[in-house]
């Protein structure tokens, strides 16, 4: 019931509005095309709309005389309204001038108008009459023309008018223009209605006109209708070469030197802007200099033009080609680089795990073997303990313990690092000099940049490069204790943790801390509640022993604190290092 309230109130509306604007009912032309427009001769027309005003100017002027006295009957509207049209360049004393009628007619077969003429002629100003015409059409209301208005069915009304400079965006004029018929061409069908003001303007009148003249040819092919508006006079001569290119142009009176506000349809307009400038009083001197130039520019020489614009496109042409060459190399290069680093980080991940399974199995050796001599240390106290004294217990016991002692020394030796951490803030590295370093898990790496002022340090283990802090680089003190940074401190930090809890803060020996895309959790982009249970799935899925790379970025820092929280609370973190200036927006965790 509401539903068909609603229509009928549209419905009243529309003709409402229609009396009001004196409108006159649109006709939609087929795809042959139907009207015949007399005046011109018998041809076929695609839009035939005679004596069009514009509806917002006609609504306001309409508004405007509603409210002066004495007019407020619609007899006295019409009456003045037909004076004003008969004489549109006069107003009477109370009643203001209305907007000026205008003339749309397109033949049949048109799929591009290109209007040309001066500045302030009404080029605009027409193309948003036909654009609102054809939108009011399709929402069934009436036109304020004359006659019967005939134009196609639009699917789409697509324009670019105006000027879209925005530093904001970044856009200059050009770009601004540029993007919006970018997005037009884009949605633009068979069926669609294309207006677009002043095409290509703002850049190189060359390369504008080049790139109009591409843009035209692909409208033409693609839509139903495209309306431009431009100054290039090259424009104008695409209708010697193909039909469906049609020129108008704005009338210009050269007596009185003001714009008439017609369309001339299949003329060609001068932008007279040499004889606009003369009335508004430039200096005669600069408008004859600007004359002479324009002799220069003849038709005559437009083929001398032609022939150096060409040259100018292929050169720039055989650049772009020639940068694509290169690009396409470099790219090549890169891609090769990527795939090798790639590889090198597979295996270095399975070398980190046999290192690892190896190390496992000879730190079980070694617990076996003291194992098994302390329980034959027991075995004989107890044994002796049988046949001795009680005089003698404390001595066997001391015996005993001794001997267990001697044990757990042995397995336990005290250099478990090849260089003395009291000597690493004052150890320098040099260039090419071979070092450890520990977020490598102690892997000998080459110094390859001298150290900055920042106390940083590039090494390259392998076919890797990574920036180090110099406090995480240790010097090698001999080939003995080099090749037993490897194995030993790893077992013995694991075989004196088994017997005894001395040395419970000693460092664990975690993977290389480089970082992959295996070993890296992009949170960025994620609300809380999804990076928290990403980030616990993450550290659930990684191996023992193995250091992770959380990327939150730096935005509000949400992402981040909830980062965080998880890893203070996992049970599998042992602990974690949060962001610093050289790894800003990511902390980086280390799996127990």
């Amino acid at each position: 019931m509401l539903d068909g309230i609603i229509e009928v109130d549209l419905a009243f509306a529309r003709a409402a509005y229609a009396s009001w604007m004196n409108g006159v009912r649109p006709i939609w032309t087929s795809e042959g095309c139907g009207g015949i427009s007399s005046s011109e001769g018998d041809y076929l027309l695609s839009t035939d709309i005679e004596g069009i005003q514009h509806p917002l100017l006609r609504g306001t002027s309409r508004k405007h005389l509603s409210n002066i006295p004495g007019s407020n009957s619609l007899n006295s509207m019409e009456v003045d309204e037909e004076n004003s049209m008969l004489d549109t360049g006069k107003s009477s004393k109370n009643v203001p001038e209305f907007p000026v009628p205008i003339n749309i007619k397109v033949k049949c077969g048109t799929r591009v108008v290109v209007i040309s003429g001066p500045n302030t002629g009404g080029k605009t100003a027409s193309m948003k009459t036909l654009g609102v015409a054809s939108l009011m059409s399709k929402a069934g209301l009436y036109l304020p023309a004359k006659n019967t208005p005939k134009l196609p069915w639009f699917d789409f009304v697509l324009a670019d008018i105006g000027d879209h400079q925005s530093l904001e965006q970044n856009l200059s004029t050009f770009s601004g223009h540029i993007s919006r018929i970018c997005k037009i061409l884009e949605v633009a069908s068979n069926e669609s209605l294309v207006l677009i003001d002043e095409i290509c303007s703002g850049t190189d009148p060359s390369e504008g006109v080049a790139l109009s003249t591409s843009i035209l040819h692909y409208l033409r092919d693609h839509v139903n209708l495209a309306v431009v508006t431009t100054h290039y006079a090259d424009l104008s001569l695409l209708k010697d070469k193909d039909s469906r290119f049609e020129n108008a142009a704005m009338e210009f009176s050269l007596e009185t030197l003001q714009p008439t506000y017609q369309i001339l349809w299949g003329c060609t307009g001068d932008s007279n802007a040499l004889s606009i400038a003369k009335s508004i009083g430039f200096d005669s001197n600069i408008i004859e200099r600007a004359r002479k130039w324009v002799e220069k520019l003849v038709p005559e020489k437009q083929q001398e033009r032609s022939g150096i614009l060409y040259q100018s496109l292929l050169e720039e042409r055989n650049r772009l080609e020639a940068q694509a060459r290169k690009s396409a190399s470099l790219h090549r290069e890169i891609m090769e680089l990527y795939h090798e680093i790639q590889a090198e980080a597979e295996d270095l991940d399975g070398r980190v795990k046999a290192l690892m399974a190896k190390e496992t199995q000879l730190v079980q050796l070694e617990l076996k073997a003291a194992n098994s001599q302390i329980e034959t240390v027991v075995q004989n106290f107890e044994n002796q303990l049988r046949k001795a004294s009680p005089d003698q217990f404390n001595s066997l016991i001391k015996k005993s313990e001794s001997a267990i002692a001697s044990i757990v020394e042995a397995y336990c030796s005290s250099d478990s690092l090849p260089a003395s951490e009291t000597d690493t803030s004052s150890y320098t590295p040099k260039l090419g000099e071979q070092v450890l370093v520990k977020r490598l898990g102690n892997k000998l790496a080459t110094v390859v940049e001298a150290p900055r002022d920042d106390e940083s340090v590039l090494v390259q283990y392998g076919k890797i490069r990574v920036r180090m802090k110099k406090s995480d680089i240790r010097a090698i003190k001999s080939e003995k204790k080099s090749k037993a940074t490897i194995l030993v401190p790893s077992l013995k930090r694991q075989v004196k943790q088994s017997f005894s809890e001395l040395n419970k803060d000693e460092e664990v020996s975690y993977g290389p801390r480089v970082q992959t895309s295996k070993n890296t959790v992009d949170l960025r982009g994620m609300r809380a509640e999804e990076a928290a249970l990403h980030l616990n799935m993450a550290i659930s899925a990684r191996e023992p022993l193995s250091v992770i790379f959380v990327v939150h970025g730096m935005g509000t820092g949400a992402v981040k604190e909830c980062a965080v929280k998880v890893l203070g609370q996992h049970p599998r973190v042992a602990k974690y290092e949060p962001e610093n200036p050289m790894n800003f927006g990511c902390t980086v965790a280390y799996i127990k």
